[in-house]
């Protein structure tokens, strides 16, 4: 089993805003959804909610979350999960979920903050993309990473029409040293 952790980060780490992405780049888009097609999925559930339709096509999706697997969460009794998350399976942790996924599964780690933090230690690569910029407004925060990997691959990319700002597609593996 191999775990990725994939993500944009802007300099200061930032990754969203009011549980939104902060940057809209084209190309990131393309690479994640080229990376992610065919695997795992695993995302907390404010980042399922944060998606414009729901799971995503072509992925086994996988979401975390304790209070819809609690079954006295105010609100919810008699909402089954596969109709709060239609095309999903949920668990309660990440370890959970993982211990869910065959051996020969590629999993990518999508979102958010904190599920990031929980897949770090864990993590066998990470693939990111970096944008060369400090937005102005960002609550969601991408763990640091400066410590204990190292880059395997860099494709550096300037700004253009399609694109506000300058970014690499950079991977990082775990640092054996």
């Amino acid at each position: 089993m191999r775990i990725n952790i994939i993500a944009a980060v802007a300099q200061d780490r930032a990754i969203g805003y009011k549980n939104k992405l902060i940057y809209w780049l084209p190309d990131d888009l393309k690479r994640f959804k080229a990376l992610t097609t065919g695997h795992t999925i695993v995302m907390g559930r404010r980042t399922y909610e944060s998606l414009p339709k729901g799971a995503l096509p072509n992925r086994r999706n996988i979401v975390l979350s304790r209070s819809a697997c609690n079954p006295a969460t105010p609100g919810e009794a008699g909402k089954g999960l596969s109709e709060r998350y239609p095309n999903c399976e949920v668990y309660a942790s990440l370890e959970e979920a993982i211990s869910h996924c065959a051996p020969e599964e590629d999993i990518y780690i999508i979102g958010g903050a904190s599920i990031y933090g929980q897949a770090l230690p864990m993590a066998d690569r990470l693939c990111l993309t970096e944008i060369a910029d400090t937005p102005a407004e960002a609550d969601t925060f991408f763990p640091d990473y400066s410590q204990g990997w190292r880059e395997t691959w860099r494709e550096d990319h300037p700004a253009d029409e399609r694109h506000s700002h300058a970014f690499a597609f950079v991977d990082y593996e775990k640092d054996e040293r």
